[in-house]
């Protein structure tokens, strides 16, 4: 049998490092082509401090649905669906999700030092001051909560039924803009969502791409 040389032994060496980082890629690439806050797939689970300087976990609501709402008082987008008239973002808490099967949390992942960081104190003086009423504030800094749901923008709004699976990811409705006036002749996405969900029925436009400025971890 012939010797094997030194360069024979470095170039297998070689192929098989590639074969090691080129399988470690496409691990990788399978990783983030399915993340896991996504229509269809069980919701992550997490626990807050809120505005009030309660925890309050996820699995609190278990049996409800839970609508999460990324927001950035200072972001022209969400404060088109704030404005008053038509205060959409109010109108859907107050009505499309009243009840008590349906909890509304709001999210707040802005850093420190960062456009729309607030106190808990401030955060419910906002939502005061708009007619706002989600049934939490949830304070984010860390944006752990953020990127465990790869929350792009604000607003970034999902849906999450009883059994804790998410129906619904993406924008609130399908006019990206910051214009007041898209508003009416919008599809609300979030809406339609929870009027499925309510009924036990397939929500027809279970994702899409969010818009807005960018959540700021």
């Amino acid at each position: 049998m012939s010797k094997i040389t030194r360069r024979e032994i470095s170039l297998a060496s070689g192929m098989a490092a590639a074969v090691a980082l080129s399988a470690g890629a496409l691990i990788a690439f399978s990783a983030d082509a399915s993340p896991a806050a996504e229509p269809g797939n069980v919701a992550p689970a997490f626990t807050g401090t809120t505005s009030t300087g309660e925890e309050v976990s996820l699995s609190d609501f278990a049996g409800k649905t839970v609508v999460l709402e990324w927001t950035n008082d200072g972001c022209p987008f969400v404060k088109k669906h704030y404005a008053e008239p038509p205060k959409n973002m109010q109108t859907l808490q107050s009505e499309d999700a009243a009840g008590d099967d349906v909890v509304w949390l709001q999210i707040i992942s802005s850093k420190p030092g960062s456009q729309g960081y607030v106190s808990g104190a401030e955060a419910n003086a906002i939502n005061e001051g708009r007619g706002a009423t989600p049934d939490h504030v949830i304070l984010d800094p860390s944006g752990d909560i953020g990127r465990l749901y790869d929350a792009k923008t604000t607003p970034h709004m999902f849906v999450i039924k009883g059994d804790s699976e998410i129906a619904y990811a993406g924008a609130i409705d399908s006019i990206r803009s910051a214009r007041v006036e898209d508003i009416e002749t919008a599809d609300n996405y979030v809406r339609a969502a929870l009027g499925a969900v309510e009924a036990g029925e397939p929500v027809q436009v279970a994702s899409s791409k969010p818009y807005g400025c960018s959540v700021k971890y």
